[in-house]
């Protein structure tokens, strides 16, 4: 009894590069896009799709250059896809940091207008008066 032969060539490792490559690109784009849009919902998800989409190309890239086999335009992709990520790690950062500056002008932390005890400093001495 004979196995059918599939008609399908093998992938090239090329054509599995690019595809985890085109998948990074798209994560990003997407997450950009959701950054614009301040989509917190959108940002999360993309980031996560991002993250594994990240990790599947590594995995593609680290095994095909054991091989010595990243064609150049590949490697130039990867290295903009690289420094796109570096961006928007910034950007965030530097949203975050603001965000972080407008939370403690709204709410500042050492005022000393409250305290875990309520409004105002109150020592740590009880509450009795003495007469």
């Amino acid at each position: 009894m004979s196995h059918p032969v599939s008609s399908r060539p093998a992938p090239r490792p090329d054509a599995e590069l690019e595809t985890a490559l085109a998948a990074v690109e798209t994560r990003l784009a997407a997450l950009g896009d959701a950054l614009r849009e301040c989509d917190s919902a959108g940002i999360d998800l993309h980031a996560t799709e991002l993250h594994r989409a990240l990790a599947t190309a590594v995995d593609h890239f680290s095994h095909a250059a054991r091989g010595g086999a990243v064609p150049q335009a590949l490697r130039h992709r990867l290295a903009s896809a690289s420094g796109q990520v570096a961006a928007q790690r910034e950007s965030l950062a530097r949203a975050t940091a603001a965000l972080d500056r407008a939370i403690d002008v709204l709410m500042p932390r050492d005022s000393g207008l409250y305290s875990t005890f309520g409004a105002g400093e109150r020592s740590g001495r009880g509450g009795s008066i003495v007469a």
